[in-house]
């Protein structure tokens, strides 16, 4: 029992020492980027409903809005920029979006001063992709 529990150890330590770990799960990663997402959408959230909702908000819902049309929201009154963007909501979209709004669609009126941070842009986007 002692020559396991050394062996083990000096495994341990050769691993620690070679800096060699065995990868991440890419399903396990995926899942906490879209955790982190969810922590982040809270931003959100006091404006936008994730699915379809009855209750009034300031802006639209985004469920499915990775592949959307920009503006297309039935009932909702969307600025004269945000008609007339031509845009559809893919990743690279959405990303320069969280970045920058007013980049994106210069007069537009949602009042958001963007995410510096990448890793969060891309965190709340693989939120917002996921199944409902």
């Amino acid at each position: 029992m002692q020559s396991l529990i050394l062996s083990a150890s000096l495994l341990g330590v050769a691993v620690v020492a070679t800096g060699q770990t065995a990868p991440r799960a890419p399903a396990s990663s995926a899942a906490a980027e879209i955790a982190q997402g969810r922590r982040l959408y809270i931003r959100c959230a006091a404006c936008h409903a994730i699915a379809p909702t009855n209750q009034a908000k300031i802006g639209p819902h985004l469920q499915g809005i990775v592949g959307r049309r920009a503006a297309s929201v039935a009932g909702f009154n969307y600025s004269s920029a945000m008609r007339n963007a031509n845009i559809r909501w893919d990743e690279a979209t959405l990303d320069r979006w969280l970045q920058r709004p007013q980049a994106v669609v210069p007069g537009t009126t949602m009042a958001f001063a963007g995410i510096a941070n990448p890793a969060d842009r891309r965190a709340l986007i693989a939120y917002m992709r996921r199944p409902n």
